[in-house]
Formats: structure tokens, sequence, C-alpha cells
């Protein structure tokens, strides 16, 4: 919910503004989001399934269950906080399972889709404030790993700290 009406406020009505936000707003950028409603058959199908469900949930539920899922997120952060508590930065897996090939150009929208959404469990979570970052440490089978660095609130310098004394060790694509 908070992933499909969330888009749907933010990039689709608000062109990348959204309301009641108080970071920066560049009038410029939203300029030229704006012009997605001229070639939105230029949009990725799972921008166009977002938008659908995102509209289709607004009109029948009204923002209940994106009410519902963010009241969770506020939980799910806690817990988060709780543990950024004992440490400076969390380490997760970036996916919830080995890297995909990318489907091909052909292949169904329902794959297209499939493919888009599964990659992003891990993620999304970290969409609501925390600052988390992905940092490439290994292959498997040609493709690449990806872990996670989680900090707190604020605490962008301490996952670039960590992310960059990874970097020392070694090549990731040989480790």
């Amino acid at each position: 919910a908070i992933t499909v009406e969330g888009l749907q406020d933010h990039m689709m009505n608000g062109n990348s503004g959204g309301s009641n936000y108080k970071g920066l707003f560049l009038p410029s950028l939203m300029d030229h989001m704006a012009q997605w409603r001229n070639r939105s058959d230029e949009l990725t199908h799972s921008l166009k399934v977002c938008m659908f469900l995102g509209e289709y949930f607004q009109e029948q539920y009204r923002g209940r269950f994106y009410g519902k899922a963010q009241n969770l997120m506020r939980k799910v952060n806690e817990k988060y906080t709780a543990a950024l508590s004992q440490y400076d930065v969390l380490l997760m897996p970036t996916l919830p399972m080995k890297a995909q090939k990318i489907p091909p150009a052909d292949c169904s929208i329902s794959l297209y889709v499939q493919r888009a959404f599964e990659m992003i469990g891990n993620t999304a979570p970290f969409n609501g404030g925390l600052p988390a970052m992905n940092v490439p440490c290994g292959l498997s089978e040609g493709l690449p790993i990806g872990m996670m660095l989680v900090g707190r609130q604020y605490g962008e310098l301490k996952i670039y700290q960590a992310a960059h004394a990874f970097e020392q060790i070694g090549d990731w694509r040989v480790m």
C-alpha cells in the first residue's frame, strides 16, 4: 500500500514533489516530471501497474491501507532504531533472494512486474527515513550480491565510512 499509493500521490499526482514534505523542492524537476502525462506510453510496465493499483486503492479504500501500512512502518522503524542504538550500522542482504537475470524485452508483463517487485522486500522499509545504501560485495553465477548498510536517522556518514572501509579490503568482483 505504501509503495503503490505513495508512488501515485508523490510521483504521479505531485510530479515527484508530493505534499507535506519538509525537504528541498525543485520546481524545475517537478515541471520535468509533469511531462509524463504526455508520454505515458514510455512508462515501464511496473510503473503503470503501480499507478493503476495506487489509483484503485485510493478510489476504493480512501487511504485506509496506506494509513495502516504507515502505522506498521512506525513500529518497524522503532525496532530498527532500537537495534541501531547498540550498533553503528546494520548489515543486511540488499535482496531477499539471489539476483535474477533481467527478463528479455519480449517477456510477459506479469514476469516483468514480478521481477520488479520481488526485489524490493528488503529495501522498501528504508524509504521511510533511515539511511541505507547498497554495496556490491561479490558475485554468484555472474550476478552481483549486494550488502545493504543501514544507519541511524541522519547517520549517512557512518554508512559511507563503513562502505569505504569495505571497499578498501579489495575488489568485490573477486571476493
